[in-house]
């Protein structure tokens, strides 16, 4: 009985004394924690932030996440790029370039490029390809690099003699930006592989991002809608398109969605609201794996037919807008297969000026197709060249959106007069 008592006892001063190390431990944790300069609370901040939000966390035990942070608070991190330089290192085994910190400049230039009406820089949207190379989703109208003849599917090779590849995509995006007048040096492939170079003058560009007019024919009149991307504006700037075109009577649209490389997933989403009635926009998948279909309200600013134009440079928020018109049979689709760009980010503040973008969340179309890196088929291909400028009398692509309404429209007053001599005929 001694013997078994003393066991207990001395069982019981192991837990104690166990209890009482992790304790100790626990207090120094604590303190360490609470001793963390400015510089390495930046870098916890950011892991806190992709660890709550970021939409995959199966990836965290592939990568050992916590451990990554681990590693990364031990280094030492004096300085605030130094902390910046941390964050990239932590986040790169995520393999995903759009979950990336946003420098003071590169936050600052993002959040105005959602909310404002000009953009400083080259005039490109990038992206990355299944090799990591950085390519060209599009060029913006009237830009430096659409001037150069840059094109979406071009990659970058170097900016100012540094390899993209090195540099990465956010880092690749940031080099291109600066201030007007300032120039960089760009080294680009195009998809056959032939290598130019381009001294591009950074300057402000006009992003304007809904251009509209109406356009006649020789007995209808047609809407064209030109949605160059997605800031917050775009939605109310829509409404008021759509309300001028159906003032001068227009009997269909062609929306352009043509190099437009997304924005404000909100903003997709609200113009989709406006074109179509009590039918889903799209479906979401967060981290829970759940999917969460949004439907349009009942109330439409157009419900004239339409045709939607778009191409390899239309991605992300304006494939969500594409897809849905597709899906339920509102507009039908005319052009090349979309980018492929199925991610949704959120950004997020991080200190005083720098910011953090994390992929929250993947997208579905209606029917639950996948976007990201599939991208949209459109219902009608055209094989022809790009016009210099969209939207005006030499774009071969509105000229065929224009006969095909015609057709649509002519079919409508013919079933509408057979409909009518129909009725005629009936005696009472």
């Amino acid at each position: 009985m001694n013997s078994s008592f003393n066991k207990l006892l001395t069982f019981k001063t192991l837990i104690s004394a166990s209890m009482i190390i992790v304790f100790s431990i626990n207090l120094l944790l604590i303190d360490r924690v609470d001793a963390l300069s400015d510089t390495k609370q930046l870098v916890l901040d950011a892991w806190t932030m992709v660890n709550e939000g970021f939409y995959d966390p199966e990836k965290f035990e592939k990568i050992q996440w916590k451990r990554i942070r681990q590693k990364t608070l031990q280094k030492q991190i004096e300085t605030t790029e130094e902390a910046y330089s941390a964050i990239e290192d932590m986040l790169r085994p995520l393999e995903d370039p759009y979950t990336r910190i946003l420098r003071p400049k590169d936050y600052e230039l993002l959040k105005s490029s959602n909310f404002g009406s000009e953009i400083n820089g080259v005039g490109l949207q990038l992206g990355e390809d299944d090799d990591k190379k950085v390519k060209v989703i599009s060029t913006l109208g009237g830009s430096p690099a659409e001037e150069a003849g840059i094109v979406s599917g071009d990659f970058i090779v170097k900016v100012d003699g540094i390899p993209s590849k090195e540099l990465g995509l956010a880092n690749t995006a940031s080099k291109l930006r600066g201030t007007s007048g300032t120039k960089v040096l760009v080294e680009i492939s195009s998809e056959s592989g032939e290598i130019r170079e381009f001294d591009l003058e950074r300057r402000s560009v006009d992003l304007r991002p809904v251009r509209t007019k109406r356009l006649r024919e020789d007995s209808h009149t047609i809407g064209y809608l030109r949605i160059t991307q997605f800031s917050e504006s775009v939605p109310q700037k829509v409404e008021e398109a759509l309300q001028e075109l159906k003032e001068k009577e227009v009997e269909g649209l062609i929306l352009d969605l043509r190099n437009n490389s997304g924005g404000l997933v909100s903003s997709g989403i609200a113009v989709a609201d406006s074109l179509l009635s009590e039918e889903p926009v799209v479906e979401t998948k967060n981290r829970n794996g759940i999917k969460d279909a949004i439907i349009s309200q009942k109330e439409t600013s157009f419900d004239g037919p339409m045709v939607t134009l778009v191409n390899k440079g239309t991605a992300s928020a304006s494939e969500i807008l594409a897809g849905s018109l597709q899906d339920n049979e509102r507009s039908i689709l005319m052009g090349e297969k979309t980018y492929g760009k199925g991610l949704i980010q959120s950004l997020k503040s991080l200190g005083e000026d720098s910011g953090i973008a994390i992929t929250v969340a993947s997208y579905l179309t209606p029917k639950g197709n996948n976007i990201q890196g599939q991208g949209i088929i459109p219902n009608k291909f055209l094989d022809l060249p790009d016009a210099s400028k969209y939207g005006s009398a030499d774009d071969k692509w509105v000229r065929n959106a224009e006969l095909f309404l015609e057709s649509l429209l002519e079919k409508e007053k013919l079933s509408l007069q057979t409909s009518e001599l129909s009725n005629e005929g009936v005696k009472p």
